[in-house]
């Protein structure tokens, strides 16, 4: 079953976690002022501060955090600060209930991935995969576009992304639909075999990643396709795949190459170049929420993420 959370109103309040890695704190301070720039008021975690190796607190504090903030009855929006890593930790530590019975906007992309296939996996709640505090707005040079994808929060709003916002390859045409489902490649792989695997049936599979080169897409594209997760998707969208070039050796594939070998097997209708995730600007698109991607026309639309 699909759920829409509700819309934001100015004067709501929003919830920030690091459930991953801590952030930058001179970034997030800036990106919390963004937030009040948008009428919001801001709660912080009580593990935002804090430290544990490369973790923003223990496993334990962390799962707190998300726990209070989907059980505070003011709080209308979860907000991830950044990714890192961390998230496949606290997966199965998580009361999926909480976030059942308390359905809001989760709102974070990158490490965040294990955390949204998880949601949807359990709950069936429409989370969305969308820019970060300290990773993003927290930055000197951000993007218009990329701030602007915080407006799908406040408004029922139907996306349509097309050539207007980056130039997009048809790599086999068709057209499919079905609801998103995707993230971070490198992320979406480690949730094989354990109890949040992603369910690829009939969706439209987005991926994206960040400096991998390209053996490493590779390796992780093969496994998806081995365990059959290409096969069964109704369509797929390669999204940005940020400084993914070799790097360690004189010979190698490159990613159009990969590309041929894993996608335009699988006849479905495939579209590149968008810019959803480690990307300048990064747009924000609603996971489960129903879409219908036009490989001929290189457009990909995607009914309202809210209600």
């Amino acid at each position: 079953m699909r759920v829409a959370p509700r819309k934001l109103e100015r004067g709501d309040a929003v919830g920030v976690i690091a459930p991953a890695s801590p952030p930058v704190a001179e970034r997030l301070d800036k990106a919390v002022e963004y937030l009040k720039e948008l009428g919001l008021r801001v709660k912080l975690g009580r593990a935002v501060g804090k430290r544990c190796g490369y973790l923003a607190g223990t496993d334990e504090e962390r799962v707190n955090d998300l726990h209070e903030m989907f059980q505070d009855p003011d709080v209308k929006a979860v907000i991830c600060a950044c990714g890192g890593y961390g998230t496949g930790r606290i997966a199965e530590r998580i009361d999926y209930d909480i976030i059942r019975n308390h359905p809001k906007i989760f709102w974070g992309y990158s490490d965040i991935t294990f955390l949204h296939i998880a949601i949807q996996q359990c709950t069936g709640m429409i989370t969305f995969h969308g820019p970060m505090l300290s990773s993003d707005i927290g930055k000197e040079d951000v993007h218009p576009l990329t701030k602007r994808s915080f407006q799908q929060l406040f408004h029922s709003m139907t996306l349509s992304l097309t050539e207007d916002v980056s130039p997009l390859e048809t790599i086999v045409k068709g057209k499919a639909k079905g609801r998103l489902i995707g993230g971070n490649l490198a992320l979406l792989v480690t949730t094989l075999g354990t109890p949040f695997e992603i369910d690829t049936r009939e969706k439209l599979l987005f991926i994206e990643d960040i400096d991998e080169e390209p053996y490493r897409i590779d390796r992780m594209l093969n496994h998806l396709k081995m365990a059959g997760k290409l096969s069964d998707a109704a369509g797929v969208l390669l999204c940005d795949f940020h400084d993914c070039i070799p790097k360690k050796r004189d010979e190698s594939l490159m990613l159009k190459d990969i590309i041929q070998d894993y996608i335009v097997p699988e006849g479905k209708p495939a579209l590149s170049g968008f810019k959803i995730g480690h990307s300048s600007p990064n747009i924000a698109i609603p996971i489960g929420a129903e879409g219908v991607l036009d490989a001929d026309k290189k457009q990909l639309v995607i009914e309202p993420g809210v209600s």
